[in-house]
């Protein structure tokens, strides 16, 4: 049977009517759209100043109490491609926290996966699944997907953070669930026992199998981590060592579906440019120099935060030597296959990013 190919305007405006009506949408009008020859991600390369954030933390401090209905006195990073809503990327959420001295957050679990990174303070820990992890500047601390947990601040100054979660992605695949803990702080099982029983790179205790899509280690210290940085560039001599947290019974990432870093970048050294498919946010932990994505200049110093959207080339260039802290959703593509990344010769800057500024004097 041949096809008829209608060349009457109106019958073919009066045909997409009759598919609107019974929902239904004619693919040859929007296959580009829907199978481009790249990645182009709504998310846009943005950097929130450190100081800014700290200020504003700060105020919020002062301003907001914690309690239950309340639950976390975060700021969340949005990112102004996605149209006002909380997120950093299309899968990726970022936030800061803030915890002031001998504050707690009610304890809870939900089905979106998180991880911190610590900024600054000391006394916190949060506790796991009554694994009351200890937290201090460096330190990564993980509350896989539905695991209990809650914030305690048993010191006497305060204490920021960098939240990361895969929120936006459960959100989208519809696989959100939330629950309260029936008290507002869960009981402590001990401190530290994750990091004491598999503190050491490389060794797990006899016997142990994982029985969980995640980690068995819920703290990794900040210690070991700038111990094997040093090493790896004494080693290589090269300009920049990364590291990635994995679980040490499979060397998987500690989470499924979010990858974590940590970049080392010696004074004068510039990367390389990467591109990869999926969304990374990075924390300056220390350190002062500049990343060009895309060919835009971003300049970061210790406290910045910026996203690096998906298939976006991304080159790394410290002044006086720079610690950076990754979030991506690289696990999470690698596990559906849909991972991919090559490594570029050196970028162009064609533009210099302007961060957004406030007057945080004013009341």
């Amino acid at each position: 049977m041949e096809r008829v190919v209608a060349d009457d305007t109106s019958m073919l405006e009066s045909f997409y009517r009759d598919l609107a009506v019974v929902d239904l949408q004619p693919l040859w009008t929007q296959a580009k759209e829907l199978m481009p020859a790249q990645p182009a991600p709504r998310a846009q390369p943005w950097l929130w100043q450190g100081s800014l954030l700290r200020s504003l933390a700060t105020r919020a401090r002062d301003l907001i109490t914690i309690e239950r209905g309340g639950e976390r006195r975060v700021l969340s990073l949005s990112n102004p491609g996605l149209g006002g809503a909380p997120f950093a990327t299309p899968t990726l959420w970022g936030a800061i926290q803030a915890l002031g001295p001998h504050e707690s957050a009610p304890a809870h679990r939900h089905t979106a996966a998180a991880i911190r990174f610590v900024l600054e303070g000391e006394g916190v820990w949060t506790t796991v699944d009554g694994d009351a992890c200890h937290m201090s500047p460096g330190d990564l601390v993980l509350t896989p997907a539905w695991t209990f947990h809650d914030h305690t601040n048993a010191g006497d100054e305060p204490m920021l953070w960098f939240d990361g979660l895969d929120s936006p992605l459960a959100l989208s695949l519809d696989a959100i669930f939330y629950e309260n803990h029936p008290e507002l702080s869960q009981p402590v099982r001990g401190h530290n026992l994750s990091a004491r029983a598999f503190g050491a790179n490389g060794r797990v205790p006899s016997g142990y199998r994982s029985t969980e899509p995640h980690s068995p280690v819920l703290r990794y210290g900040w210690g070991e981590s700038d111990a094997m940085l040093g090493m790896l560039l004494a080693d290589s001599g090269d300009a920049m060592a990364s590291i990635d947290f994995v679980d040490p019974t499979s060397g998987r990432p500690a989470l499924p579906t979010m990858t974590c870093s940590l970049h080392r970048v010696v004074p004068g050294g510039r990367s390389g440019a990467r591109r990869k498919t999926g969304n990374s946010i990075f924390v300056v932990f220390r350190g002062e120099g500049r990343s060009v994505i895309g060919g835009q200049s971003f300049e970061w110093s210790r406290g910045d935060m910026f996203v690096v959207p998906s298939w976006h080339p991304v080159d790394h260039e410290a002044a006086t030597g720079g610690d950076l802290f990754e979030v991506s959703d690289e696990a999470a593509l690698r596990a559906l296959a849909l991972f991919r990344e090559e490594r570029l010769g050196p970028q162009l800057v064609t533009s210099e990013f302007e961060p957004r500024s406030l007057d945080t004097a004013a009341p």
